[in-house]
Protein backbone atom coordinates (compact mmCIF):
# COMPACT_ATOMS: atom_id res chain seq x y z
CA UNK A 1 0.00 0.00 0.00
CA UNK A 2 1.38 3.39 -1.04
CA UNK A 3 2.03 5.76 1.84
CA UNK A 4 0.09 9.01 1.77
CA UNK A 5 2.15 12.16 1.40
CA UNK A 6 1.89 15.88 0.71
CA UNK A 7 4.30 16.14 -2.21
CA UNK A 8 3.52 19.18 -4.31
CA UNK A 9 1.30 20.67 -1.59
CA UNK A 10 1.85 23.95 0.25
CA UNK A 11 0.73 24.17 3.86
CA UNK A 12 0.36 27.23 6.08
CA UNK A 13 0.39 26.41 9.80
CA UNK A 14 -0.18 29.14 12.37
CA UNK A 15 1.26 28.84 15.83
CA UNK A 16 3.74 26.32 14.47
CA UNK A 17 6.76 27.27 16.55
CA UNK A 18 6.01 25.10 19.56
CA UNK A 19 3.78 22.32 20.85
CA UNK A 20 1.02 21.03 18.61
CA UNK A 21 1.76 23.37 15.71
CA UNK A 22 5.40 22.35 15.65
CA UNK A 23 4.38 18.67 15.56
CA UNK A 24 2.06 19.39 12.62
CA UNK A 25 4.74 21.30 10.73
CA UNK A 26 7.39 18.63 11.23
CA UNK A 27 5.03 15.83 10.17
CA UNK A 28 3.73 17.56 7.05
CA UNK A 29 7.24 18.68 6.18
CA UNK A 30 8.51 15.11 6.51
CA UNK A 31 5.72 13.97 4.18
CA UNK A 32 6.72 16.35 1.41
CA UNK A 33 4.70 19.50 2.10
CA UNK A 34 6.23 22.92 1.63
CA UNK A 35 5.47 24.60 4.94
CA UNK A 36 4.96 28.18 6.05
CA UNK A 37 5.84 28.03 9.74
CA UNK A 38 3.97 30.96 11.25
CA UNK A 39 4.67 32.00 14.83
CA UNK A 40 5.47 35.41 16.35
CA UNK A 41 7.23 33.47 19.11
CA UNK A 42 5.47 35.08 22.05
CA UNK A 43 4.98 33.80 25.57
CA UNK A 44 1.84 31.86 26.53
CA UNK A 45 -0.01 35.14 27.10
CA UNK A 46 0.92 36.24 23.58
CA UNK A 47 3.45 38.94 24.44
CA UNK A 48 7.22 39.07 23.95
CA UNK A 49 7.73 38.09 20.28
CA UNK A 50 10.79 36.04 19.31
CA UNK A 51 11.45 35.43 15.61
CA UNK A 52 13.87 32.58 16.36
CA UNK A 53 11.01 30.27 17.42
CA UNK A 54 9.52 29.88 13.94
CA UNK A 55 12.97 29.76 12.33
CA UNK A 56 14.06 26.91 14.59
CA UNK A 57 11.23 24.73 13.22
CA UNK A 58 12.11 25.75 9.67
CA UNK A 59 15.70 24.71 10.36
CA UNK A 60 14.52 21.28 11.54
CA UNK A 61 12.46 20.78 8.38
CA UNK A 62 15.32 21.91 6.15
CA UNK A 63 17.79 19.67 7.96
CA UNK A 64 15.52 16.71 7.27
CA UNK A 65 15.48 17.52 3.55
CA UNK A 66 12.17 19.39 3.41
CA UNK A 67 11.14 22.89 2.35
CA UNK A 68 9.89 25.58 4.70
CA UNK A 69 9.95 29.29 5.41
CA UNK A 70 9.34 31.22 8.61
CA UNK A 71 6.68 33.88 9.07
CA UNK A 72 6.19 35.98 12.21
CA UNK A 73 3.07 37.97 11.37
CA UNK A 74 0.22 37.95 13.88
CA UNK A 75 -3.08 36.33 13.05
CA UNK A 76 -4.80 38.87 15.33
CA UNK A 77 -5.17 41.47 12.56
CA UNK A 78 -6.61 41.25 9.05
CA UNK A 79 -3.30 42.53 7.69
CA UNK A 80 -1.41 39.81 9.54
CA UNK A 81 -3.73 37.10 8.27
CA UNK A 82 -3.29 38.26 4.69
CA UNK A 83 0.49 38.47 5.08
CA UNK A 84 0.71 34.91 6.39
CA UNK A 85 -1.16 33.49 3.41
CA UNK A 86 0.66 35.78 1.00
CA UNK A 87 3.97 34.35 2.20
CA UNK A 88 2.93 31.00 0.74
CA UNK A 89 1.69 32.55 -2.49
CA UNK A 90 4.81 34.67 -2.95
CA UNK A 91 7.16 31.74 -2.28
CA UNK A 92 5.40 28.82 -3.97
CA UNK A 93 2.49 30.36 -5.88
CA UNK A 94 -0.23 28.40 -4.09
CA UNK A 95 -1.81 27.37 -0.81
CA UNK A 96 -3.33 23.91 -0.44
CA UNK A 97 -3.55 23.49 3.31
CA UNK A 98 -4.35 25.91 6.11
CA UNK A 99 -4.06 24.77 9.73
CA UNK A 100 -5.00 27.45 12.25
CA UNK A 101 -3.36 26.49 15.53
CA UNK A 102 -2.22 29.86 16.87
CA UNK A 103 -3.31 30.53 20.43
CA UNK A 104 -2.67 32.26 23.72
CA UNK A 105 -4.03 31.86 27.24
CA UNK A 106 -5.19 34.53 29.66
CA UNK A 107 -7.30 33.14 32.47
CA UNK A 108 -10.17 34.97 34.09
CA UNK A 109 -13.71 34.42 35.36
CA UNK A 110 -16.71 36.13 33.79
CA UNK A 111 -17.17 38.54 36.68
CA UNK A 112 -13.63 39.85 36.84
CA UNK A 113 -11.71 39.24 33.61
CA UNK A 114 -10.19 42.41 32.21
CA UNK A 115 -11.35 43.44 28.76
CA UNK A 116 -7.81 43.50 27.38
CA UNK A 117 -7.23 39.90 28.48
CA UNK A 118 -10.62 38.88 27.13
CA UNK A 119 -10.07 40.53 23.79
CA UNK A 120 -6.49 39.30 23.36
CA UNK A 121 -7.54 35.65 23.41
CA UNK A 122 -10.59 36.19 21.19
CA UNK A 123 -8.47 38.14 18.69
CA UNK A 124 -5.89 35.35 18.32
CA UNK A 125 -8.07 32.24 18.45
CA UNK A 126 -11.34 33.36 16.87
CA UNK A 127 -10.65 36.49 14.85
CA UNK A 128 -7.29 35.01 13.90
CA UNK A 129 -9.06 32.02 12.39
CA UNK A 130 -11.30 34.28 10.35
CA UNK A 131 -8.39 36.43 9.18
CA UNK A 132 -6.42 33.51 7.74
CA UNK A 133 -9.45 31.64 6.41
CA UNK A 134 -10.70 34.73 4.61
CA UNK A 135 -7.26 35.24 3.07
CA UNK A 136 -6.84 31.58 2.05
CA UNK A 137 -10.33 31.01 0.70
CA UNK A 138 -10.08 32.89 -2.63
CA UNK A 139 -6.90 31.19 -3.87
CA UNK A 140 -8.23 27.81 -2.73
CA UNK A 141 -11.58 28.32 -4.44
CA UNK A 142 -9.92 29.58 -7.61
CA UNK A 143 -7.65 26.51 -7.66
CA UNK A 144 -10.54 24.13 -6.97
CA UNK A 145 -8.78 22.60 -4.01
CA UNK A 146 -8.15 23.30 -0.35
CA UNK A 147 -8.02 21.71 3.08
CA UNK A 148 -8.64 23.86 6.17
CA UNK A 149 -8.24 22.61 9.74
CA UNK A 150 -9.39 24.86 12.59
CA UNK A 151 -8.55 24.22 16.22
CA UNK A 152 -11.24 24.00 18.87
CA UNK A 153 -10.92 22.56 22.36
CA UNK A 154 -12.88 20.54 24.88
CA UNK A 155 -13.00 23.89 26.68
CA UNK A 156 -14.92 25.26 23.70
CA UNK A 157 -17.19 22.24 23.34
CA UNK A 158 -17.92 21.54 27.01
CA UNK A 159 -16.70 24.71 28.70
CA UNK A 160 -14.31 25.17 31.61
CA UNK A 161 -14.08 27.54 34.53
CA UNK A 162 -12.02 30.72 34.54
CA UNK A 163 -11.41 30.85 30.78
CA UNK A 164 -14.50 32.43 29.27
CA UNK A 165 -12.47 34.10 26.52
CA UNK A 166 -10.93 30.80 25.47
CA UNK A 167 -14.21 28.89 25.64
CA UNK A 168 -16.05 31.46 23.54
CA UNK A 169 -13.30 31.65 20.95
CA UNK A 170 -12.94 27.89 20.62
CA UNK A 171 -16.68 27.30 20.29
CA UNK A 172 -16.65 29.88 17.50
CA UNK A 173 -14.51 27.50 15.42
CA UNK A 174 -17.61 25.35 14.92
CA UNK A 175 -19.59 28.09 13.22
CA UNK A 176 -16.70 29.23 11.05
CA UNK A 177 -15.86 25.69 9.98
CA UNK A 178 -19.46 24.88 9.10
CA UNK A 179 -19.81 27.98 6.91
CA UNK A 180 -16.45 27.38 5.25
CA UNK A 181 -17.39 23.75 4.60
CA UNK A 182 -20.67 24.79 2.98
CA UNK A 183 -19.15 27.59 0.92
CA UNK A 184 -16.30 25.33 -0.17
CA UNK A 185 -18.51 22.42 -1.13
CA UNK A 186 -18.65 23.23 -4.85
CA UNK A 187 -14.91 23.77 -5.25
CA UNK A 188 -13.37 20.91 -3.26
CA UNK A 189 -12.40 23.12 -0.33
CA UNK A 190 -12.99 21.13 2.83
CA UNK A 191 -12.95 22.54 6.33
CA UNK A 192 -12.93 20.56 9.57
CA UNK A 193 -12.22 21.13 13.24
CA UNK A 194 -9.62 19.34 15.33
CA UNK A 195 -10.29 19.12 19.07
CA UNK A 196 -6.82 18.27 20.37
CA UNK A 197 -5.53 17.52 23.83
CA UNK A 198 -1.81 17.34 24.50
CA UNK A 199 0.64 18.31 27.20
CA UNK A 200 2.29 21.50 25.97
CA UNK A 201 3.45 24.73 27.60
CA UNK A 202 -0.22 25.74 27.87
CA UNK A 203 -0.57 23.03 30.53
CA UNK A 204 1.85 24.84 32.82
CA UNK A 205 0.49 24.88 36.37
CA UNK A 206 -1.60 21.75 35.86
CA UNK A 207 -0.59 18.52 37.58
CA UNK A 208 -0.08 16.14 34.64
CA UNK A 209 1.83 13.50 36.59
CA UNK A 210 -0.99 10.97 36.33
CA UNK A 211 -1.78 11.64 32.67
CA UNK A 212 -1.18 8.91 30.06
CA UNK A 213 1.20 9.75 27.21
CA UNK A 214 -0.15 12.95 25.62
CA UNK A 215 2.63 14.34 23.50
CA UNK A 216 1.69 16.53 20.50
CA UNK A 217 2.89 13.81 18.14
CA UNK A 218 -0.15 11.73 19.09
CA UNK A 219 -2.44 14.41 17.66
CA UNK A 220 -0.47 15.27 14.52
CA UNK A 221 -1.51 12.24 12.39
CA UNK A 222 -5.21 13.05 12.82
CA UNK A 223 -4.56 16.63 11.72
CA UNK A 224 -2.51 15.38 8.78
CA UNK A 225 -5.46 13.21 7.69
CA UNK A 226 -7.85 16.16 7.86
CA UNK A 227 -5.34 18.15 5.78
CA UNK A 228 -4.83 15.41 3.18
CA UNK A 229 -6.40 15.19 -0.26
CA UNK A 230 -7.86 11.77 0.61
CA UNK A 231 -9.94 13.25 3.42
CA UNK A 232 -13.52 13.28 2.16
CA UNK A 233 -15.29 14.73 5.20
CA UNK A 234 -16.11 18.39 5.70
CA UNK A 235 -17.80 20.30 8.49
CA UNK A 236 -16.84 17.69 11.08
CA UNK A 237 -15.19 17.83 14.50
CA UNK A 238 -12.52 15.24 15.24
CA UNK A 239 -11.14 14.79 18.76
CA UNK A 240 -7.63 13.50 19.39
CA UNK A 241 -6.58 12.87 22.99
CA UNK A 242 -4.03 10.46 24.47
CA UNK A 243 -4.13 8.15 21.45
CA UNK A 244 -7.93 8.21 21.08
CA UNK A 245 -9.45 9.64 17.88
CA UNK A 246 -13.20 10.21 17.80
CA UNK A 247 -15.94 12.12 16.00
CA UNK A 248 -17.69 14.85 17.98
CA UNK A 249 -20.94 16.39 16.84
CA UNK A 250 -23.89 18.58 17.74
CA UNK A 251 -27.13 16.65 18.07
CA UNK A 252 -30.82 17.07 18.88
CA UNK A 253 -33.46 14.98 20.57
CA UNK A 254 -36.53 14.16 18.42
CA UNK A 255 -38.47 16.79 20.33
CA UNK A 256 -42.14 17.22 21.13
CA UNK A 257 -44.72 18.90 18.89
CA UNK A 258 -48.05 20.50 19.55
CA UNK A 259 -49.70 23.37 17.63
CA UNK A 260 -49.59 25.82 20.55
CA UNK A 261 -47.89 26.08 23.91
CA UNK A 262 -48.25 27.68 27.30
CA UNK A 263 -45.44 28.13 29.79
CA UNK A 264 -46.86 25.39 32.00
CA UNK A 265 -47.18 22.99 29.04
CA UNK A 266 -43.52 23.51 28.10
CA UNK A 267 -42.50 22.83 31.70
CA UNK A 268 -44.59 19.65 31.80
CA UNK A 269 -43.24 18.45 28.43
CA UNK A 270 -39.59 19.09 29.38
CA UNK A 271 -38.86 15.51 30.51
CA UNK A 272 -39.91 14.30 27.06
CA UNK A 273 -37.97 16.77 24.89
CA UNK A 274 -34.92 16.52 27.17
CA UNK A 275 -34.88 12.72 26.91
CA UNK A 276 -31.78 11.71 24.96
CA UNK A 277 -32.62 8.04 24.44
CA UNK A 278 -32.63 8.88 20.74
CA UNK A 279 -30.35 11.47 19.16
CA UNK A 280 -30.64 13.11 15.74
CA UNK A 281 -27.36 13.84 13.97
CA UNK A 282 -28.06 16.25 11.10
CA UNK A 283 -24.47 16.76 9.93
CA UNK A 284 -23.15 19.40 7.53
CA UNK A 285 -26.52 20.39 6.12
CA UNK A 286 -28.07 20.54 9.57
CA UNK A 287 -29.38 24.07 9.04
CA UNK A 288 -31.73 22.90 6.31
CA UNK A 289 -32.38 19.47 7.80
CA UNK A 290 -33.26 20.92 11.22
CA UNK A 291 -35.86 23.17 9.62
CA UNK A 292 -37.19 20.41 7.36
CA UNK A 293 -37.51 18.01 10.27
CA UNK A 294 -39.25 20.60 12.44
CA UNK A 295 -41.62 21.62 9.65
CA UNK A 296 -42.41 17.95 9.09
CA UNK A 297 -43.52 17.63 12.70
CA UNK A 298 -45.72 20.69 12.33
CA UNK A 299 -47.26 19.27 9.17
CA UNK A 300 -47.83 15.73 10.43
CA UNK A 301 -48.09 16.40 14.15
CA UNK A 302 -45.34 13.87 14.88
CA UNK A 303 -41.66 13.29 14.32
CA UNK A 304 -40.81 12.20 10.75
CA UNK A 305 -38.76 9.07 10.28
CA UNK A 306 -35.02 9.67 10.26
CA UNK A 307 -32.20 7.46 9.02
CA UNK A 308 -29.41 9.29 10.82
CA UNK A 309 -30.30 8.76 14.42
CA UNK A 310 -27.78 7.77 17.05
CA UNK A 311 -28.93 5.67 19.96
CA UNK A 312 -27.51 7.00 23.19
Amino acid sequence: MAMRNFKGRVAVITGAGRGLGRAYALLLGSLGAKVVVNDPGGAVRGDGPDASIAQSVVDEILAAGGEAIANTDSVATPEGGRAIVQAALDTWGRIDVLIHNAGNVRYGKIRDIGYEDFRSVVDVHLMGAFHVVQAAFPPMQDAGYGRIVLTSSIGGIYGNKACVNYGMAKSGMIGLANVAALEGEDCNVKCNVIVPSAVTRMAEGIDTSQYPPMEPGLVAPAVAWLAHEDCSISGEMIAAIAGRVARMFIAETPGVYQPSWTLDEVAEAAPRFLDNAEILDFGLHGHVDHITYSFGMATRGQAPLMNNTVDN
